[in-house]
């Protein structure tokens, strides 16, 4: 087990106002971490440094043994998976679901004059099969229902084997079924022991998979608590989080919450 992120006294400050507060956080290759907290607690932007698209203000950010503001970010990215709703604005509307996958290879967004060879034909369509997605490779992106996009996201950003998994909210604005669809998915893929170090960031305990081992909880820019997650969701520590007492239950390792 190898450390692929360490934060430590990492602040973020913009315009004078305290995004990130003093966070220390590690995570090892063999952990699956979620991250929760309230809108602006500072999880998008924790998973940003992670994705070595942001500075910290102070402190020392190192991903993949590299020191973010000291190592060359070309280099370092393609070694990140990422899915995010932002990502998924840079993708073309036209372009078709196998090439969404494909174009991870080069990392860009878009299908140009890039050359690929068969084995990572091949490599792309294996994994839409694997997350059921192999029908839909002909298909145009635009043109895929929300919970087919989220799934497309992540088929791209597992498609080069990266040493770091970042899903930014990756079940957020799907139904029910889509929702379940999903973690139960990412669940099978976490539990997976050739999987990497996972960070999936959300707003709610119901969508964490089984498989998550660890979680962090922030507040106003500040870790709350952070260790192995039936440690960390307790009602204390969720409800000290959100500002609102709250009740946490388990059930054949999956979460739920309600105002208590």
């Amino acid at each position: 087990m190898t450390t692929v992120l360490q934060l430590s006294d990492v602040s973020v400050t913009r315009e004078g106002t305290t995004i990130l507060d003093s966070v220390d956080w590690t995570v090892d290759s063999a952990e699956r971490w979620v991250v929760l907290g309230p809108n602006g607690a500072g999880k998008t932007t924790i998973l940003q440094i992670a994705a070595a698209f942001m500075h910290p203000s102070r402190g020392t950010a190192t991903v993949l043994d590299q020191r973010i503001g000291g190592t060359d970010l070309f280099e370092l990215r393609p070694r990140i998976g990422f899915a995010s709703t932002a990502m998924a604005r840079r993708i073309p509307a036209s372009e078709t679901v196998l090439d969404v996958v494909l174009t991870a290879a080069y990392s860009v967004t878009g299908r140009w004059n890039e050359q690929y060879e068969d084995l990572d034909i091949r490599r792309a369509q294996r994994v839409l099969g694997e997350w059921k997605l192999g029908h839909l490779e002909g298909r145009r992106f635009g043109e895929l229902s929300d919970g087919e996009q989220k799934r497309v996201q992540i088929a791209r950003a597992v498609m080069t084997d990266p040493e770091l998994l970042l899903l930014d909210e990756p079940a957020a604005s799907l139904d029910l079924g889509a929702r379940e669809e999903l973690v139960q998915l990412l669940g099978g893929y976490a539990s997976s022991p050739f999987a990497p170090g996972i960070v999936m960031v959300t707003h709610h305990v119901e969508e964490i998979p089984r498989g998550f081992t660890h979680a962090l909880l922030l507040s106003q820019g500040r870790a709350v608590a952070a260790g192995p997650i039936g440690e960390v969701l307790t009602s204390d520590r969720l409800s000290e989080t959100f500002g609102l007492p709250l009740e946490v239950s388990e059930t054949d390792g999956r979460f739920a919450a309600r105002a208590g």
